[in-house]
């Protein structure tokens, strides 16, 4: 994107094309000796001191760059007593080096990052979530350098200590943090998603992990709004992580009045200017999700006389940029042009973005309304909302039921006791 058309022609010459026919043409690799191949799941790796530990783990490329807790035998087997599943059980082979996703190494990894016991349910229903095809985990390690938003809804919130409150979505509460980072490092450890000087990771600069986001389910029934877990398909009550892609955040958003228009057209304006460079270029995939986290105050205002879709419907007629901008923005971004024409013949797009040729005339930023996710949570005494706006088709919001196991009242019950 920064050659000139002669510069770009003579790297195909010189170098793509004669690695594309090697590829090609060339014998495959033999398979790795068993002096290099990884260790078995469940074997003891390493013995020594806790700094010692820390070296071997950093010199393995198994941390991300943080201190790591040691996955003893005995922490790992304390994980797996809240579980009823299998051990061994495998939920899928996870790209991009394919290896398998199981109970074990899920634990093993849930140690590292510095989780509790409790949380394991949590952690299997994420992999769970992520291993999805909808989700799109080979795309994780693009240029864009999306990182996973991880959002959680249901009693089990409490019964971990999530906060959901004033600093959401600061490092601070284990619950949040150590879940959050959880996450990342199983894209590390697992999927082989690694920055220098590993690799498998492209992002350009990327940044750093976000830590997990909970409802403020109380303010959400007092304002008779639905709970995200029911705006993705689940019932009041259940146990519901979501994850989803996430390129970019907006600044906070301040709104002030009584209505509900004053409020919503405020964010709209916000997150509107926030999302239309970093996400314009990618309307040719027909699915964008951003989602919205709305302070408890400003959503029970709203909630007065707006639904949820109503909140959506605003949004999306308001969040919009000029037809042109976007064109200007997606040929920047990856030299392409956007042809809402051909676009919109293909089904991809509504109609509504090929109405006219005006090359000024304004066009959604979000494809559909209910792409847009409204999520309640953050300081009751503040006006602030904030934005995450995800990577197109990379990393698709996808839901999963947390699967409690069936002693779980006594397990939490020895767990605070201790």
């Amino acid at each position: 994107m920064v050659d000139s058309d002669q510069e770009l022609g003579l790297k195909v010459e010189r170098h793509l094309l004669p690695e594309i026919i090697k590829g090609l043409t060339c014998a495959a690799e033999a398979d790795v000796s068993d002096a290099t191949a990884e260790p078995r799941p469940g074997t003891v790796v390493f013995t020594g001191t806790l700094d010692d530990v820390e070296d071997y783990f950093h010199q393995q490329l198994w941390s991300d760059g943080l201190p790591v807790i040691p996955p003893t035998r005995e922490r790992v087997d304390r994980f797996l007593e809240f579980t009823n599943r299998d051990a061994s059980e495998v939920i899928r082979a996870l790209p991009q080096e394919g290896r398998e996703a199981s109970i074990l190494s899920i634990a093993v990894n849930g140690v590292m990052a510095g989780c509790r016991p409790e949380y394991m349910p949590l952690l299997i229903a994420l992999v769970e979530a992520v291993a999805d095809p909808e989700f799109r985990i080979e795309t994780a390690g693009a240029q864009p350098g999306w990182e996973v938003l991880i959002i959680i809804s249901g009693p089990v919130i409490k019964e971990i200590d999530l906060n959901f409150g004033q600093g959401a979505m600061k490092v601070g509460r284990q619950a949040n943090t150590s879940i959050g980072r959880f996450i990342r490092l199983y894209f590390r450890n697992i999927c082989g998603y690694r920055t220098p000087p590993g690799a498998g990771d492209k992002s350009g600069i990327g940044y750093t992990f976000n830590v997990a986001l909970a409802e403020d389910e109380d303010s959400v029934r007092n304002i008779a709004w639905p709970t995200f877990g029911e705006d993705v398909g689940f019932r009041a009550g259940e146990n519901v992580v979501t994850v989803q892609s996430v390129a970019c955040i907006s600044p906070p958003a301040y709104s002030a009045g009584d209505t509900a228009i004053t409020h919503v057209l405020q964010l709209a304006e916000i997150f509107g200017r926030a999302f239309s460079y970093s996400r314009s270029g990618f309307l040719k995939y027909g699915y964008q999700a951003p989602l919205l986290v709305i302070a408890p105050g400003v959503a029970a205002v709203i909630a007065r006389h707006w639904t949820k879709d109503q909140v959506r419907r605003c949004l999306w007629e308001n969040m919009t940029v000029a037809a042109s901008k976007l064109q200007q923005f997606a040929a920047q971004t990856d030299g392409q042009d956007v042809d809402f024409a051909r676009l919109v013949q293909e089904g991809t797009l509504p109609g509504s973005y090929a109405a006219s040729g005006d090359p000024d005339r304004l066009v959604p930023i979000v494809v559909k309304p209910e792409h847009i996710g409204l999520v309640v949570a953050g300081d009751p005494g503040r006006n602030q909302s904030r934005g995450y706006m995800s990577n197109n088709i990379h990393g698709m919001r996808t839901s999963r039921r947390v699967e409690l196991p069936r002693n779980w009242d006594s397990l939490l019950k020895r767990v605070r006791h201790k």
